[in-house]
């Protein structure tokens, strides 16, 4: 627990570091392929892929593919009318990884340079291709943007919102500030397309993301964050959507480490430094049970032995100092303060998250909005 908070607490400094890195302007234009896969989103993808349309990018260097699975006629006939291509999918076993095997095993054309993979509900600022084009052009070849909340509601909606925000500040801005790969985060990632053609083909899990970084980082590749370019992606509304999603992340991160601590040998030999860290990332335990069992202990100890219990005190206030340095400024206000009341409940969910990991990394858990 000592060591996954000053991890936590190094990250969460690095990221107060202002970025020194903006790559330059350009009039070379890539060429993109953009996958909306869209599983029984009918009330957000028509409005997210109008929203997509209003780039401030050449028309003729992107194209808008959806991959329509279960969608309702009447959303395929509005779509129809878009200058998009639409996919109908014909699999079973609903994944995103098989809507973006689907879509790459059928699109029309094979001439793009970068492959972006958008969620049915996110939306984006009219510059988005426009910066990623720049960062692909000076070299990069996978880049992470940065996803942030939209019309946040609900007192969880505000939770995961903050939540989203502080894993920004570990895992993407606190890792690329000192040298390492940002993290992925399921949609608002691109890659050149050459490379995400060819391997993910071997992806197959509900956790896509993790398996192409690990794909990534095994291969030495650098994943850029590029922090200036929002996606804003729909945040979950109540506790049971909440503890299904986490069910699912937490079955698959460790599956995830699984699958790489038989990389660390190698990674280590050959100085992989950026795989070495992601394999002990997936170790960890996720936030919200890392700070709950801290103040468990905390509490526990002032009945036990109070000499003993100072140290997770210390540790409580460490956990703490880097969760207040994570969060934005803006995103603390009263209100979020008074949903913080909803932590306890959360926490013994993600406890028992823990005994009912079987299974979730196949199969797919469809988010309502």
């Amino acid at each position: 627990m000592l060591f996954s908070v000053l991890y936590l607490l190094v990250f969460a400094m690095a990221s107060l570091k202002k970025r020194k890195i903006h790559y330059p302007e350009t009039n070379d234009r890539l060429k993109f392929v953009i996958l909306f896969p869209a599983y029984k989103e009918d009330k957000v993808i028509v409005s997210s892929v109008k929203s997509f349309l209003t780039q401030d990018y050449p028309k003729s260097c992107y194209d808008i593919v959806i991959i329509s699975d279960q969608l309702q006629d009447e959303t395929n006939d509005q779509l129809f009318q878009l200058p998009v291509e639409l996919l109908i999918a014909n699999y079973e076993d609903r994944t995103k990884a098989k809507a973006l095997n689907f879509a790459m095993d059928n699109l029309n054309k094979d001439d793009y340079d970068v492959v972006v993979v958008i969620d049915a509900d996110n939306t984006v600022n009219s510059n988005f291709l426009n910066e990623i084009n720049k960062a692909f052009l000076f070299g990069i070849k996978a880049v992470q943007t940065h996803r942030v909340a939209k019309d946040v509601k609900t007192d969880m909606e505000i939770l995961d919102a903050a939540s989203e925000e502080i894993n920004n500040s570990f895992f993407r801005s606190g890792h690329v500030r000192l040298g390492l790969s940002s993290a992925l985060s399921g949609s608002g990632m691109a890659f050149e397309h050459k490379w995400f053609k060819k391997y993910i083909k071997n992806v197959s899990s509900v956790g896509e993301d993790k398996e192409l970084e690990l794909e990534l980082l095994k291969q030495g590749i650098y994943i850029d964050y590029l922090e200036d370019v929002y996606i804003y992606d729909q945040k979950v509304q109540t506790q049971d959507v909440f503890y299904n999603q986490r069910r699912r992340w937490i079955a698959t991160q460790y599956d995830n480490f699984s699958r790489s601590i038989k990389h660390m040998p190698e990674a280590l030999r050959t100085g992989n430094i950026d795989l070495c860290n992601k394999i002990i990332q997936w170790v960890m335990l996720p936030r919200l049970i890392l700070l709950g069992f801290i103040m468990l202990f905390a509490i526990l100890f002032l009945f036990i032995d109070m000499f003993l219990a100072i140290k997770w005190w210390i540790l409580l206030l460490f956990m703490s100092l880097a969760l207040a340095i994570a969060i934005p400024d803006e995103m603390v206000n009263e209100r979020l303060i008074k949903v913080l009341k909803n932590l306890p409940k959360l926490f013994v969910l993600m406890v028992v998250n823990l005994f009912r990991m079987k299974g979730a990394k196949k199969k797919f858990i469809h988010t309502q909005h």
